[in-house]
């Protein structure tokens, strides 16, 4: 009897050390790749979006997550290298900031599954085969909304009451460019205003085509979405109100560089939504099974500094519907 009780004493010891040590095994901690064309302030809103989608699902930078940052400050030849490096680095997940760095990503891994925070049209941008199925390695956000040209129209309308011709400025080889014409066509016929599209395939057209608007007497300015504009928002935003242009943008970030007003898709909460690509994807979703969801929630930004340059009085009705307001 003593003997089997010794036993199972000893037995008893070892399976607790065995428990012991199985748990001080550490846990592995996932950890996230963000692929980043701008510097560290640029993109610091953004950051904090994605970082509250998320610890709204549990996730705390540095306690059960790791995000890797890769800054190309602004230089975009530097994406490659930085993909590569973060691929090297065996994330589990790489999150791109826009479509200009998604593209050098795809580049870098076809196993690593890819997150995109926004594309303004990721079929036509060669990212996945369609919306419902992505079919590779890349899902997450989309930005391709073209009924938004419509809506512009309709604000531009709104603060400028006789607007009878508007100078569209976009990029035709953008995909989702020709079909944001056709809505913004069909707004215009409704409020019987004249469209003077013009095209601007490089950034040193755009000062030509403020000269076209000019020449055919532009009422106000409609900017769509190109990525040739991203660089060039401050530019963009001056030259509208050198030639007192009334102008609706995009993107809110062509507001706070100085321009009167933005429609569009709100990017911080794409930047929050990536998260749960993120949880689904580290329980074990592939990417080819999420669909590319498409914007839910858009913002209106008004600049009243920018309505005082050119002399303009934004109705009381407008800005109420404003969801930021620049004094």
């Amino acid at each position: 009897m003593p003997k089997k009780i010794f036993f199972l004493a000893l037995c008893s010891v070892l399976f607790a050390l065995g428990f012991s040590a199985d748990a001080q095994q550490p846990t592995t901690i996932p950890r996230i790749g963000f692929l980043i064309t701008s510097s560290p302030s640029v993109i610091a809103p953004r950051m904090d979006a994605f970082r509250q989608g998320l610890r709204e699902l549990g996730y705390v930078e540095g306690k059960n997550i790791v995000i890797e940052r890769r800054h190309a400050e602004g230089k975009l030849d530097r994406l490659p290298t930085l993909a590569a490096e973060l691929v090297r680095l065996n994330v589990d997940v790489i999150i791109t900031s826009g479509p200009t760095a998604t593209r050098p990503a795809k580049g870098a891994t076809s196993t690593i599954p890819i997150v995109m925070t926004f594309d303004d049209d990721p079929v036509g941008s060669g990212f996945v085969a369609s919306l419902a199925r992505p079919g590779g390695n890349i899902t997450g956000l989309s930005t391709l909304a073209p009924e938004i040209s419509g809506k512009q129209l309709e604000l531009l309308k709104e603060i400028v009451p006789r607007l009878n011709r508007v100078a569209v400025i976009g990029t035709s080889t953008r995909q989702g460019t020709a079909q944001s014409l056709k809505e913004l066509e069909l707004a215009a016929g409704a409020f019987a205003v004249k469209v003077q599209y013009l095209d601007i395939p490089n950034p040193q057209d755009i000062e030509t085509a403020f000269r076209a608007a000019g020449k055919e007497r532009a009422d106000a300015l409609l900017v769509l979405q190109s990525p040739v504009f991203n660089a060039q928002r401050e530019q963009i935003a001056d030259l509208a109100l050198k030639n007192r242009l009334p102008a609706t943008y995009p993107r809110r970030e062509f507001v706070e560089d100085g321009g009167l007003m933005s429609y569009g898709a709100s990017i911080s909460d794409l930047d929050r939504r990536a998260a749960t690509y993120v949880d689904k994807i580290l329980k074990g979703t592939k990417p080819a099974d999420l669909p590319v969801e498409q914007p839910t929630k858009f913002e209106f930004i008004v600049n009243l500094r920018a309505a005082k340059q050119i002399g303009l009085t934004i109705p009381p009705n407008v800005l109420a519907r404003a969801d930021k307001v620049i004094k």
